[in-house]
């Protein structure tokens, strides 16, 4: 890592910059990935999703939301990195900026960096130098070797009613997959192709990059600057066009009756890859996390999957504790009254992916184990139910802004010392395991509206890093104006204080005793 950081600031030297922000994404601005291409892995070693990085002439800062405070603080080298964590409300760009002096030049690399992100720099007055190429990591590159077909509604219907004085261009992969009904089983943890795509003149087809079609079109070329990276930004140049949102992400956001019908199959296999992984636990010994994790991407292939839809996280104890932890290790075994959580899910038929969280434990719980993971449930069965008193009134349309402050008002009515709930509340799924719309959290972009056939997750959590963490996601659906669940993967009655339920919460744990 320190002769990688060398070169960076050779780099730096080289091009007269004092700060160079480094990405965790592509050029496609992808947020799953090989780390092989992310960049930011290679200058820090922290191996989470999300997360970029400031270099400057003497640190290296590390930007991470709550959910990676604790891996990152265990994968870095603090001698080298400064681990920044983002608390709820802050943002990313706006603690950025604050390390930048006035009057200093950031370098970024322009061709992994949205025009979205670049313009909300250059409007706090933050000065800009781009560099096209990013020398640190290996490119990402487009393949169809292993492209497939799936069924869904055809290119021509989606786009009948696309209609604009010029060329649409599609630059984010998932809206690209999702347009052409097009799959990509061969890769870890996507189904979604590699790949732009132009709409015109009522026809759409396919681009690797831009270049041939910017340089021969000479009509208006409209755009959406927040999954456009900077460099085709540019290439575009006077031809531009700015859309308020892609056409092609809320219509992907909103499933067919066919792929919610999808989903429920997915998610039954799903419910019985996971009980499969129960029963693993409870029947057998001197099982590690690396064990589990093998078994339980056996038992998603046995029921059907094409692949996993991302890295399956087995945390036990307090590895439990680190929301997005990745190592699943050989040398974690299970012992009686260990804790483990479980995050995981697969792709089926139809490339869309599925996600569900359970916890187990080995033997009899705790006490302590009990009151965290019958708060969590507490904080989950009043969300799903939309619940919680008269500050939590029902709204409508439904946000995910209000389902998000129902789990927290039920949390701050039974608050558990030295234990968090530092992340959103929850994610849209559908080809990429997180997709916007729509969002469930305490920030702006989760102040709109849940539509009929919307597919996302529930996901509170609680976390301790000296003791465990527990957090327990069910992936729903909208239909009718209310929340449906598609994970009915019942929860752990061993673990559950139901003196701590009310008769409600209580009548509503029913729905989830199927398995």
């Amino acid at each position: 890592m320190s002769n990688i950081i060398e070169k960076v600031r050779k780099f730096m030297d080289e091009q007269e910059v004092s700060y160079l922000l480094v990405n965790s994404s592509n050029k496609y601005l992808e947020e799953y990935m090989p780390l092989d291409e992310n960049s930011r892995y290679y200058v820090t070693g922290f191996s989470g999703s999300t997360g970029d990085v400031l270099v400057t002439k003497d640190r290296v800062y590390l930007f991470v939301d709550g959910r990676y405070h604790i891996q990152a603080d265990l994968e870095v080298n603090h001698d080298i990195v400064t681990v920044v964590k983002l608390q709820t409300g802050q943002t990313f760009l706006d603690e950025l900026i604050k390390k930048i002096p006035e009057g200093e030049t950031l370098g970024i690399f322009s061709k992994k960096n949205s025009q979205k992100r670049v313009e909300y720099l250059v409007n706090k007055s933050v000065k800009l130098k781009y560099f096209d190429n990013d020398f640190i990591s290996k490119d990402a590159v487009s393949d169809t070797a292993n492209v497939v077909s799936v069924d869904g509604v055809p290119v021509e219907e989606k786009i009948k009613n696309i209609n604009y004085d010029g060329a649409v261009l599609i630059t984010n992969s998932e809206e690209v997959s999702y347009l052409f009904n097009l799959r990509d089983f061969s890769k870890n943890y996507s189904s979604k192709i590699r790949g732009k795509a132009v709409i015109l003149a009522g026809r759409a087809r396919l681009l690797d990059d831009i270049d041939d079609f910017v340089q021969s079109y000479q009509g208006n070329i409209f755009v959406d600057k927040s999954s456009i990276n900077a460099y085709d930004y540019n290439l575009i140049g006077e031809k531009v066009k700015i859309l308020d949102d892609s056409p092609i992400k809320l219509m992907k956001s909103v499933k067919t009756d066919e792929e919610i019908e999808h989903y429920k199959e997915a998610f039954r296999r799903t419910d019985l890859a996971v009980k499969a992984i129960r029963d693993y636990i409870e029947n057998n010994n001197n099982i590690s996390e690396f064990d589990i994790a093998q078994q339980l991407e056996k038992e998603f292939k046995r029921f059907g999957a094409k692949s996993l839809s991302f890295k399956s996280i087995v945390a036990k104890d307090k590895n439990s504790a680190l929301a997005h932890y990745s190592k699943c290790s050989k040398d974690e075994i299970l012992k009686d009254g260990s804790l483990v959580l479980i995050d995981c899910g697969a792709y089926y038929e139809q490339g869309l992916a599925t996600d569900i969280t359970r916890v187990f434990v080995k033997g009899e719980p705790s006490e302590l184990q009990k009151r965290v993971y019958t708060t969590v449930l507490k904080m989950f069965l009043n969300a799903f139910k939309m619940q919680g008193g008269e500050d939590a009134k029902r709204q409508s349309p439904l946000r995910g802004f209000d389902i998000d402050a129902v789990a927290r008002k039920i949390y701050s009515q039974n608050e558990i010392e030295g234990f968090v709930f530092n992340h959103g509340l929850g994610h849209g799924i559908g080809i990429s395991v997180h997709e916007y719309p729509p969002n469930l959290s305490k920030n702006e972009m989760a102040k709109v509206e849940i539509k009929d056939n919307m597919c996302f997750t529930i996901e509170p959590g609680l976390y301790n890093e000296n003791h465990f963490g527990v957090r327990l996601e069910n992936s729903c659906y909208m239909k009718d104006g209310k929340i449906h669940s598609f994970v009915h993967m019942n929860y752990e009655k061993k673990l559950i204080d139901f003196s701590r339920l009310t008769e409600q919460e209580k009548d509503w744990l029913k729905e989830f005793e199927v398995l």
